[in-house]
């Protein structure tokens, strides 16, 4: 059989294998200001450098973690269907700052770097065979998950994206699984979780990383994992992957860490902003823009802050750059062969939604518009999360700071006539009932140029 795949890379290298083809309210802030992370591995030595496959590598949060890593001085090759992509053409919204081809991202890495990344182009949920192949062919130390459908308001849009969520994220993480036990080869799984698969009512206390303690009607104490409540398709996917990975560690001893992350925010790191070319994604329509980046970009393009309901919802929140430190701390740090599934809580502070509103209302003037809801969730709810295990191991998260929203709101200046303003409202609805209610959303802004039309 011939096995064909499409390999990128960034820069000559040693022979390759048969995979490698190089090529030219309040907020609760975790802690204190932002600081460098500690890179030192647990037994005080010097990190290892790590062999690692970035699944998902051209995405929001895989193209600069890859870039991270990379920087660190570990062996990246990022393996991606760039479906992603596919999805903008479908939506009819290119991401608000040019995304550059593979072929000259990682070129652009390899030159202002001096180091190499490669790429392979195959399809997680689809393509097994060639999973396996890969994985005995490059042996990786480490694997990092960020190989599915991302957005929880494209997941509800219609039957069709409900379906390929739950076809592509359960297939994709079940083939690594698979593969993986195969392949025989020893490889930790990095998983990129969400906060949502603990739900989004009021926690009733501090959610633990991912593990309760419980007592049996027997009195026999008990850790399970946290119940599952999720909120969507999306959630629900990350929900039945924690499933699977209880199962592989259970049965074949699979290293797993699961890591359960805010909702992201901004969009440069220090690697994507040295050079054009390297520019990372800025999604701010209703589907696939985070709350936080989405409000950035209203209030630099003079467009009304669209909050959802009353606004009341509180969620956590994490930088771009604090997902790439947190992925490296997390393969430095790896469970044992035969340990529980590791699970840290991915998050740097809690902040209600319309209190972030308020905050670029008053730093820029921003008009804040509050549209029925689209998604069916709790009006108001409290959130308090642990975050000890990253802070235990030197992460000190970057909070929410004026100095970063205006950097995210230059770079959504700079590239302001790429936006599509239609794009901004939601379109997905969780249910008839909350479609039936959001359909008079408008944009103030539209309101007022249909009132002229009519006049």
């Amino acid at each position: 059989m011939l096995f064909v795949f499409f390999i990128l890379a960034a820069a000559a290298v040693a022979p390759a294998s048969a995979f490698r083809m190089p090529l030219a309210s309040g907020a609760r802030a975790a802690v204190g200001p932002r600081t460098r992370v500690s890179m030192v591995a647990p037994n005080g030595a010097s990190p290892e450098k790590k062999k690692v496959l970035v699944l998902g590598g051209d995405g929001f949060c895989g193209w600069p973690t890859a870039l991270y890593l990379s920087e660190q001085g570990h062996d990246v090759m990022i393996v991606d269907n760039l479906s992603r992509r596919k999805i903008d053409h479908d939506l009819g919204c290119d991401s608000l700052t040019p995304i550059s081809t593979m072929e000259q991202r990682v070129a652009a890495w390899n030159q202002v770097s001096g180091r190499s990344i490669e790429f392979v182009n195959l399809d997680l949920a689809k393509d097994y065979d060639l999973l396996v192949q890969l994985i005995k062919a490059e042996q990786p130390n480490t694997v990092v998950h960020f190989a599915e459908q991302r957005a929880a308001p494209y997941s509800m849009r219609s039957s069709k994206t409900k379906r390929y969520t739950i076809d592509n994220n359960l297939s994709a993480t079940h083939n690594l699984m698979c593969a993986i036990v195969e392949s025989e080869v020893d490889v930790h799984v990095v998983h990129l979780g969400t906060m949502g698969v603990y739900g989004y009512g009021t926690s009733g206390g501090e959610i633990p990383e991912g593990y309760i303690d419980v007592v049996m009607p027997n009195g026999e104490p008990k850790k399970i994992l946290h119940p599952a409540y999720p909120g969507s398709i999306y959630h629900a996917t990350k929900c039945l992957d924690a499933l699977l990975f209880q199962f592989y560690q259970k049965n074949d001893q699979l290293r797993v860490t699961d890591l359960h992350q805010g909702i992201v925010w901004g969009t440069t790191t220090p690697q994507t902003i040295r050079d054009e070319r390297l520019l990372n994604r800025f999604d701010y329509d209703g589907d696939y823009g985070t709350v936080l980046n989405r409000f950035l970009m209203q209030a630099a393009l003079d467009v009304p802050l669209t909050v959802y309901g009353t606004g009341g919802q509180t969620r956590a929140f994490i930088h771009i750059s604090d997902t790439a430190r947190c992925i490296e701390i997390a393969l430095n740090n790896p469970p044992e062969s035969g340990a529980p599934v590791e699970i840290f809580n991915q998050v740097a502070e809690t902040r209600r939604v319309r209190d972030i509103a308020n905050i670029l209302q008053d730093q820029c003037g921003a008009e804040v518009q509050f549209l029925e809801n689209p998604r069916a969730e709790a009006a108001e709810n409290e959130l308090d999360v642990a975050n000890a295990k990253f802070c235990n191991l030197g992460l000190e998260p970057i909070t929410l700071q004026e100095g970063l929203f205006s950097e995210v709101r230059d770079v959504a200046k700079r590239y302001s006539d790429r936006c599509i303003k239609e794009k901004i409202l939601p379109t997905a609805f969780w249910n008839k009932s909350r479609a039936k209610a959001a359909s008079t959303n408008k944009l103030k802004t539209e309101a007022v140029k249909e009132g002229a039309a009519q006049a």
